[in-house]
């Protein structure tokens, strides 16, 4: 575009300024939360082991607690895990077509995916920086691949900017990178800034700008012979005699400020989705079921626990055996690490500390939902040119993600058409948990062919998930502040006589499968560390 442009307001330029140069703040403020911190794992657990014989019960059979199970009878201990469901992995599953679950309320789940496409309505991503769960992964087997989380052709979309149509991500972000890179060089030739730069570091600082932002000559960023190589092309380079290439157009900063479709990408530059990140092949319950491979033997399901007590010498569990009938039965054992979720827990009758209740009871739990849609094609990548990744919207769908397996295929395809959660700000995620599973189908399709007008069209079926109506969860993940963990987090760990949480409610990567696993390694070190003290 010409120069001419609409000079920002000042809260606008602050703004952006703000965000593009406050990553690190950003990430800071995440981590006090619990959301962004890097593991600090080094190596797997150093044991002990019992000094005589000694039991330990596990309640749950998620990662925590069939990596507790797996390590603690490696080193000697006599285990056995309950589990509420008639399945293990916890949080961690895959649907796959033909599968039914049943939600509060009666609703059932289907899912009729013709295809092998799958859905996970929780963990689907795992962050390089996550060493205990690779390391693992690596020791069972568990082949990983690419998850491409950042697309520049996939979308970003607001019904208010640019008609409704949806942008590409890389062409707004080339365009604010071009436009911050101009003001910027337009303050250094104004010398606005020669108190906080030399001389020689002005034309380094101006030849970089020019280079980064694709600036021409003047310092401007418009159409110039540079821009079609950095941005696309409205007429692609051909042969022969094709047409003649022709640049795409830049959006005007005022236009791009006013439509809020930059301050979507700002998730694409948290530290915890930065790539690579990875994928099990096949679904995520490929970790867990590496895990159940290994300590399968040991779990009793459809146990569910209504009491949990202890003395000084040991820990007695009471549990509903739904294998007959729902009789209650007795468990007991020398220690009992617990990893049911905070939210469950605080319901039952359980003996421990007046902290460490207090601490149960403190941590409300995020909501989230997920939807998934089967289409005829992948239309994304035949009509759209997008290969993985994750379009945004501002409608209640926020992301749409798409497939990162069997790329250039024919026939139908799985997306994962709607994802939030709470956390985020807003309350989407309450809305799609009062409608029946058809109703999240039915608005999923409705709102997604304002981004991919191919819905109707191709559309086949769908399925959904909605955290806070699965009954052995009540919610996704524990939703922690700082506040809330000033007060009851080592209170949540610390080991409570013959009883020990872990789970990743008692972790700083809370929502990660990487928390759930640390905390586990912790508990039992701990534990195995009071065993032989």
């Amino acid at each position: 575009m010409a120069t001419g442009f609409a000079m920002p307001t000042r809260r606008q330029l602050l703004s952006m300024i703000g965000h593009v140069a406050g990553s690190a703040a950003m990430y800071q403020a995440m981590t006090s939360m619990g959301f962004a911190a890097e593991s600090g794992y080094t190596g797997e657990p150093q044991l002990q082991g019992p000094r005589q014989g000694r039991r330990v019960l596990i309640l749950g059979a998620g990662i925590a607690g069939m990596s507790a199970a797996y390590e603690l009878r490696r080193a000697g201990y006599d285990v056995k895990i309950l589990e509420y469901q008639d399945r293990h992995g916890g949080r961690c599953l895959t649907i796959r077509g033909g599968d039914r679950y049943t939600e509060l309320g009666g609703h059932e789940i289907t899912c009729d995916f013709e295809s092998d496409g799958y859905f996970n309505p929780g963990p689907w991503r795992l962050p390089v920086h996550h060493r205990a769960l690779f390391d693992y992964a690596r020791k069972l087997g568990v082949q990983m691949e690419p998850f491409i989380n950042r697309n520049e052709k996939a979308f970003l979309h607001a019904r208010d900017a640019f008609d409704g149509k949806p942008q590409r991500i890389g062409h707004v972000e080339k365009d604010m990178r071009g436009h911050v890179s101009e003001l910027l060089a337009k303050s250094l030739n104004q010398r606005s800034l020669d108190e906080t730069v030399t001389q020689e570091d002005r034309e380094k600082l101006l030849q970089g700008l020019k280079d980064w932002g694709v600036l021409d000559n003047d310092y401007a960023y418009r159409v110039n012979p540079d821009l079609g190589s950095a941005r696309g092309w409205d007429t692609r380079p051909g042969g022969g005699l094709m047409p003649d290439k022709k640049p795409s157009q830049p959006f005007d900063l005022s236009h791009l400020l006013q439509s809020g479709l930059w301050e979507q990408m700002f998730g694409l530059n948290s530290y915890s989705h930065e790539a690579p990140m990875f994928q099990p092949v096949g679904g995520m319950d490929k970790v867990t079921d590496a895990f159940a491979n290994e300590v399968g033997d040991l779990i009793q399901y459809d146990a569910r626990v209504t009491r949990i007590a202890q003395g000084d010498n040991g820990v007695t569990v009471t549990y509903e055996d739904g294998g007959r009938g729902g009789e209650v039965r007795e468990e007991s054992a020398d220690w009992c690490i617990c990893t049911i979720p905070l939210s469950v827990l605080a319901q039952l009758d359980v003996d421990c500390s007046d902290k460490m209740q207090k601490a149960i009871a403190a941590v409300p739990y995020a909501s989230a939902f997920k939807v998934s849609l089967e289409f005829k094609r992948r239309f994304w990548e035949q009509d759209d040119m997008i290969y993985g990744g994750i379009s945004y919207t501002d409608t209640p769908l926020v992301q749409i993600a798409y497939p990162n397996y069997n790329f250039f295929s024919d026939g139908p395809a799985v997306l994962q058409g709607a994802y939030d959660t709470a956390t985020a700000g807003r309350n989407y995620t309450y809305s799609w948990s009062t409608m029946t599973p058809q109703e999240r189908i039915d608005a999923a399709v409705a709102l997604g062919r304002e981004i991919h007008p191919q819905y109707d069209a191709e559309f086949m079926s769908g399925t959904s998930w909605v955290w806070h109506r699965v009954p052995w969860t009540l919610g996704c993940y524990g939703q922690w502040t700082e506040e809330l963990r000033d007060q009851h987090y080592e209170n949540l760990c610390e080991i409570d006589n013959r009883l020990v949480l872990a789970g990743e409610h008692c972790s700083h990567i809370p929502a990660w499968l990487e928390g759930g696993l640390l905390s586990s390694l912790d508990a039992i070190k701990r534990l195995d560390q009071r065993e032989n003290a």
